[in-house]
């Protein structure tokens, strides 16, 4: 479990394609604050938990696996090769120690999709960052709850026609890499884990009901 308060920004320095389509070995360049490092860690790139394969001096190991080229920001390495990848920063956060205090809110590291950036509008040191939410997700995203976007915390300031507006101050876009975002580009989206779980259990518990109504109706006729 994460937090949501990015860490570290770091790049990709290297990527290999092992399966196509499927499996890519990637090498972030190590913060040096990240010290405490060991195999089998958990370690969040731009929300995306992923597990440390090896730690060098100066990089991390990870291995990307094919739901999370599918679902993320990252499916650019499958449609434009492993090398597009190179150079992208990513934001870094260390799993969460228990009796760590959570300034952010949890967050799993598991990508609900790649959402796509409509507007981005300076005011000040500030900044407005619109961003549309993707359709399977829209009743788990409402005004003043919380979701993350390329693993940063954020609260919803208003939902408008599908659109997400979120005010950026000037730590965020210091601290992290969605100071660099442009109309287009795509974010890691992860709705809060108790709103996947109250939405799931709803959908499945009015399923059902609709189920047995159906089996109801065809006994009755």
């Amino acid at each position: 479990m994460f937090s949501g308060i990015v860490e570290e920004k770091s790049s990709i320095v290297r990527v290999v394609e092992l399966i196509p389509g499927r499996l890519v070995r990637v090498w972030v360049s190590k913060p040096k604050s990240f010290n405490d490092l060991a195999l089998g860690d958990s370690v969040a790139n731009d929300g995306v938990c992923l597990t440390v394969e090896a730690v060098a001096d100066d990089t991390i190991q990870f291995a990307v696996a094919a739901e999370t080229l599918a679902v993320t920001n990252w499916k650019k390495a499958v449609s434009e090769g492993p090398e597009s990848l190179v150079g992208h920063v990513v934001n870094l956060e260390r799993s969460l120690r228990f009796g760590d205090r959570i300034h952010g809110h949890l967050v799993s590291g598991h990508v609900d999709a790649a959402a796509r950036v409509v507007r981005v509008e300076n005011f000040g040191e500030t900044r407005t960052l619109d961003v549309e939410i993707p359709e399977a997700l829209r009743s788990m995203v409402w005004k003043k709850g919380s979701w993350a976007l390329n693993g940063v915390s954020l609260t919803v300031n208003s939902v408008e026609a599908g659109i997400a507006s979120h005010g950026l101050i000037p730590e965020t876009l210091l601290r992290t890499n969605l100071g660099s975002l442009k109309e287009g580009d795509l974010v890691n989206v992860e709705v809060d884990p108790f709103a996947r779980s109250v939405a799931h259990s709803v959908d499945t518990y009015l399923q059902e009901k609709l189920g047995l109504q159906e089996k109801l109706g065809k006994k009755i006729q």
